[in-house]
């Protein structure tokens, strides 16, 4: 089975929920503007109780350096996916492997990949003014055919439903789930995480 990470997890009871269903990784997004934002100080209170094997990722938007490197050490994390317009230069800083994520939409580039040297690409939807976590899908072909070493991670309005479909259309190395496994913005739906 393809590696799952849920992403968006506010609760330790959500994230319990994503580990019984054999998710390979779950998300925190530290970002104050996003409905799904969690702060450090609730994540330390449980995320030791989550299982070493299931990665654990905090994820930022244009956040200072300092700031992510504090969070990452308290918490422990195992990947930092960045968001925002963080520079390559910005990403070779980072103190755990990057997850960087690109917005797909009619304007994307694919030769900007060349110049990040990073973990694994997260593409997502692009939608003016949001850093992710629309629910919208993006043309998946616009990615189809992509040629890079660097694992692909493919995100963006993903659901029971289409989920097998982007998975043969893209192929790619794991899947990122939000609001498609959702109830309302930052509350995981059993259900749909099981389905």
């Amino acid at each position: 089975m393809i590696p799952v990470k849920i992403c968006g997890i506010t609760t330790y009871e959500d994230a319990e929920i994503a580990v019984n269903y054999g998710a390979s990784a779950i998300g925190m997004i530290f970002y104050q503007d996003s409905p799904r934002n969690i702060y450090p100080d609730k994540v330390e209170a449980w995320i030791s109780s989550i299982p070493e094997k299931v990665k654990k990722v905090g994820v930022f938007v244009n956040e200072k350096r300092k700031n992510i490197k504090t969070i990452v050490e308290e918490l422990d994390l195992d990947y930092i996916q960045l968001h925002g317009d963080e520079s390559p230069e910005y990403c070779d800083k980072m103190i755990r492997p990057v997850i960087k994520a690109f917005h797909v939409g009619t304007h994307f580039d694919p030769a900007v990949l060349g110049n990040f040297q990073v973990h694994a690409f997260l593409f997502d939807t692009y939608q003016k003014g949001k850093p992710g976590g629309t629910g919208i899908s993006f043309n998946w072909g616009l990615i189809s055919n992509l040629k890079t070493n660097t694992p692909i991670i493919l995100s963006g309005g993903l659901n029971s439903e289409n989920i097998n479909k982007v998975i043969e259309t893209v192929q790619p190395s794991a899947i990122d789930v939000n609001s498609g496994v959702e109830s309302e913005p930052g509350v995981k739906d059993e259900d749909k995480i099981n389905e």
